[in-house]
C-alpha cells in the first residue's frame, strides 16, 4: 500500500491515545513472552500497531468484520514485521479462520455489539486458546456491588438508543458465560475512565 493510500485509509479513535498505555501495562503482566496474539474487533488498528511495537517478541493477528476497518488496520500496521494481514472475523460466527492463538485480546467490543457476539467471542476463545492461555477483555461493565458511574449510565443509554441489543454487560454475566465454556476468571483490573480489564484463562 502506498504511503498516501495508507494515510487515507487510516481511521482514528481518539480514546486509543488515552487508554493504550494503561492497557499495555496490564498486557505486560498477562501476555505470554512469545506466540500469537489474536485481536478480535481491532477497529481502527491503532491499538494493534501500538501493542505490536510495544511487544515485538509476539506475533499479532488483528481482525474485524468491517472492510473499512480492515483497510485502516492494514494502514496503521504498515512496516510492522510482527503483524499479520488483518482477517475478516465476525466474533459471533461459529467458525473463525484461525485454528490457534496463544492469547486473545478484545477491546471495546462487548458493549457495542449484540450479546450473541460476546457469546461467540467466548466460544471462539474456547476453540483457539490452549490450556492456560489468556482471554483479555477491556471496556466499561456493570458490577452488582459497585454503583455504575453516571457517565457510563449515559453511555449505556446512548448505546441502547443506537441499537437496543447493545449496552454495558454485567461482569458476573460475562464470567458465568465464560465459565460455561471452560474459561476461568483470573482477575479484574480497574482502569481509567471507569473501564475495566477482565482476564480469563482457558
Amino acid at each position: 500500500m502506498a504511503a498516501e493510500d495508507a494515510g487515507a485509509a487510516r481511521r482514528h479513535a481518539p480514546a486509543t491515545q488515552r487508554n493504550r498505555e494503561p492497557i499495555a501495562q496490564v498486557l505486560d503482566e498477562v501476555l505470554p513472552p512469545s506466540g500469537t496474539v489474536l485481536e478480535i474487533a481491532s477497529g481502527s488498528g491503532e491499538h494493534c500497531a501500538f501493542f505490536a511495537a510495544r511487544f515485538p517478541g509476539l506475533s499479532w493477528q488483528p481482525s474485524d468484520p468491517e472492510p473499512s476497518a480492515l483497510a485502516s488496520i492494514a494502514a496503521w500496521c504498515v512496516g510492522l514485521a510482527n503483524v499479520a494481514p488483518p482477517l475478516a472475523i465476525d466474533a459471533a460466527a461459529a467458525d473463525w479462520p484461525v485454528e490457534r492463538a496463544d492469547a486473545l485480546l478484545c477491546v471495546n467490543m462487548v458493549h457495542i455489539s449484540p450479546w450473541e457476539a460476546t457469546l461467540g467471542l467466548l466460544d471462539g476463545a474456547a476453540r483457539v486458546l490452549p490450556p492456560g492461555a489468556p482471554l483479555i477483555l477491556y471496556g466499561p461493565y456493570r458490577r452488582a456491588e459497585v454503583e455504575t458511574a453516571p457517565s457510563n449510565e449515559a453511555f449505556d443509554a446512548s448505546l441502547k438508543a443506537r441499537d437496543p441489543r447493545w449496552g454495558l454487560r454485567d461482569v458476573a454475566e460475562v464470567t458465568d458465560a465464560a465459565a460455561a465454556r471452560g474459561l476461568r476468571f483470573e482477575r479484574l483490573v480497574e482502569m481509567p475512565a471507569n473501564n475495566l480489564i477482565l482476564v480469563y484463562r482457558r
